[in-house]
């Protein structure tokens, strides 16, 4: 049966409308929030959201206390302003970062973002490291979890990397950072050892719809639409 101009036309339509609105998925709308003195485009979805892995002993050093190690404080927004902050005692879950050890090392992910490069010179990921022992930090990321790349190091306090100057772009799409505390800068004993992290903020970031739910969207629609033509062509 021949398809009138008409009816094609409505059916790009009715798929533009479709496809726009699987788009929405893909990008967040929330506004620009100053956090941690830093400009974050998309606020307070740019930061860490799961540790995957904590290792105080990686360097073979001394470990933080009890206190200063509890990995979940390095997620979320910073919550310490500058770096005048001793050392935690009592409830771990109430100090507000945690203590990498000398020579350790942490593991984040982003669930509900990636972090991208920006097409520029711009700060890509910010490190909130805070203390009054400022100490230095390797960084990688990894896409994957388990291939990573060294993006250098951040020398404590509030600090930037621009992922670009590794050859990353906006296409590329980062879920996990791993944090190193360099054991020959700063002190290397004490109930804080190591890099005390407070957060980890992606700038360049963009917004993660899991995989089964998209694809299971996108199905629905294009079996919508399938329908939709089969009714138009009887």
């Amino acid at each position: 049966m021949q398809v009138s101009t008409t009816d094609t036309s409505h059916r790009f339509k009715r798929l533009g409308s479709v496809t726009g609105l699987l788009s929405l998925l893909f990008v967040s709308s929330v506004d620009a929030a100053l956090i941690g003195g830093v400009e974050f485009p998309q606020g307070a979805v740019s930061f860490a959201d799961a540790v995957v892995s904590y290792d105080p002993a990686a360097g073979g050093g001394a470990v933080p206390s009890a206190a200063n190690s509890e990995p979940s404080n390095a997620l979320g927004i910073p919550e310490v302003a500058g770096t005048a902050v001793g050392a935690c005692f009592g409830d771990p879950f109430a100090c507000p970062f945690v203590s990498l050890g000398s020579g350790g090392t942490i593991t984040l992910q982003f669930t509900d973002n990636r972090l991208t490069g920006s097409d520029d010179d711009s700060f890509d990921l910010w490190v909130f490291e805070v203390g009054s022992d400022v100490e230095d930090t390797y960084v990688e990321i990894s896409k994957n979890g388990s291939v990573w790349y060294d993006v250098g190091k951040v020398y404590g306090s509030t600090a930037g990397i621009d992922i670009d100057a590794f050859g990353f772009t906006s296409s590329d799409l980062f879920a996990y950072v791993r944090l190193t505390d360099d054991p020959l800068e700063g002190a290397t004993t004490g109930v804080s050892v190591g890099a005390d992290i407070d957060a980890v903020g992606a700038i360049s970031t963009v917004a993660a719809v899991p995989v089964p739910a998209a694809a299971w969207l996108f199905g629905s629609a294009i079996a919508g639409l399938a329908c939709l033509s089969r009714r138009k062509a009887r």
